[in-house]
C-alpha cells in the first residue's frame, strides 16, 4: 500500500501568533477555514469539535502543518513536552543558517532550549520552544553541496 506523510496537525493557544512564527521561517499559509459539524466530531473523534484552521507548507512544497485553535471544547492546555517525554516529540526544519533561524525565533520570543550544537562535521542543531510550547528543531548542513 503506497503511503505519504500528509502533513502534522498542532493544536496551538494562538494561531496568529503561531502562523506569524512560522510564515517569519519561510513556510506559507495554503489555506485557512473554520471547521465544525458531525463531519469534524466524526473525524476528529470529538464531540462539539470547533476549531479554527491554518494550513501551511514549506518553500520545497513537500512539508505541512495543519494549526488549529479550538474555539469548542476549551483547549486544554498542558505542561510544554520535554525532550525525552514519550509522544509527539518535535517538528524539524532544514535551514540554510541556523543563526538566521535563530534570530527570526528570537524576534517571536523563542529562544535555544540550551544552545546550538554541531553533531560531528554534518549538523549545526538546535532546538527552541516556540508558540504554544511547540519544540522545533533547526538543523543546518555543514557540507553543503
Amino acid at each position: 500500500m503506497p503511503i505519504k506523510l500528509e502533513n502534522v496537525g498542532i493544536a496551538v493557544s494562538d494561531l496568529e501568533a503561531t502562523i506569524a512564527f512560522f510564515t517569519d521561517l519561510g513556510l506559507t499559509v495554503l489555506g485557512r477555514d473554520t471547521v465544525s459539524g458531525d463531519w469534524a466530531d466524526t473525524a476528529v473523534g470529538l464531540e462539539g469539535n470547533h476549531a479554527k484552521i491554518a494550513l501551511l507548507q514549506t518553500p520545497d512544497g513537500i512539508g505541512r502543518l495543519e494549526l488549529f485553535e479550538y474555539i469548542h471544547p476549551d483547549a486544554i492546555p498542558t505542561e510544554p513536552t520535554l525532550p525525552n517525554e514519550i509522544g509527539m516529540h518535535r517538528v524539524a526544519f532544514s535551514v540554510d543558517s541556523i543563526e538566521d533561524a535563530l534570530g527570526i525565533a528570537a524576534r517571536h520570543g523563542c529562544h535555544p532550549l540550551r544552545g546550538v550544537a554541531t553533531y560531528g562535521d554534518v549538523y549545526k542543531l538546535s532546538y527552541v520552544r516556540g508558540p504554544s510550547g511547540i519544540i522545533v528543531m533547526f538543523a543546518e548542513e555543514l557540507q553543503k553541496g
